[in-house]
C-alpha cells in the first residue's frame, strides 16, 4: 500500500437472538450468527483483509461477531470497544474513525443497520467494483462486509472520498 492509501472494513453483527426479556444492548449471537461470523473470518483471511485497528460496539452480538473472526484466526493490533458505534449513527461512527491514528492502514468497524449501509454508500456514493456496488444496494444482511479503499489521512476520509471494493455476505 502507498504512504496514504487505507482500507476501511463496515461489519454489521452476525445473526442475533429475538428474545423476549432480553435487552437490544445484551441479544447474543445465534448458532448461524456464529457460523456466519466465522465464514467472515475465513473469507477475510482468504483475501488478506486482516485490520490493524477494530473499532467493535458495545453490543454483545457485535462483540462476539468479532470473538468468532478472532477466533478463526484474523488478528488485529488493537481492539477499542466503544459504545458509540451502537449509538452514534453514521456520522458518529464516522468521528471515531475520523480520530484513527494516522498510522493505522486498515480500520474494521463491526456494527449494526442502518449505520453500516448508510457510511458505506455515503463514503463510497457509487464508486467502485460495480458488482460490489450492486450488492451493496440490494442491502446490508446480518454478517455483511463491506471493504471500502480510501487514499488520505483518517481524520479526512468523507462523502465520495473511498471506492467500494468488495461486498461480502458471511454464511456458514
Amino acid at each position: 500500500m502507498s504512504d496514504d492509501a487505507r482500507l476501511l472494513m463496515l461489519l454489521r453483527h452476525a445473526k442475533a437472538e429475538h428474545t423476549i426479556g432480553v435487552g437490544d444492548h445484551e441479544r447474543r449471537l445465534i448458532a448461524r450468527g456464529r457460523r456466519d461470523a466465522a465464514e467472515v473470518g475465513a473469507w477475510l483471511l482468504a483475501h488478506k483483509l486482516e485490520p490493524e485497528l477494530v473499532i467493535c460496539s458495545t453490543a454483545t452480538r457485535t462483540r462476539q461477531t468479532w470473538d468468532a473472526i478472532d477466533h478463526v484466526g484474523v488478528a488485529a493490533t488493537e481492539v477499542e470497544y466503544a459504545r458509540g458505534v451502537y449509538s452514534a449513527g453514521a456520522a458518529g461512527v464516522l468521528n471515531l474513525i475520523h480520530e484513527a491514528d494516522p498510522a493505522v492502514r486498515s480500520i474494521l468497524v463491526v456494527g449494526h443497520e442502518p449505520t453500516m449501509s448508510i457510511l458505506a454508500e455515503r463514503l463510497s456514493e457509487g464508486r467502485g467494483d460495480t458488482e460490489a456496488l450492486a450488492e451493496l444496494a440490494a442491502g446490508f444482511p446480518t454478517s455483511g462486509i463491506a471493504v471500502l479503499r480510501y487514499a488520505g489521512q483518517w481524520a479526512d476520509v468523507d462523502a465520495g472520498g473511498a471506492s467500494l471494493e468488495h461486498f461480502f455476505v458471511g454464511r456458514g
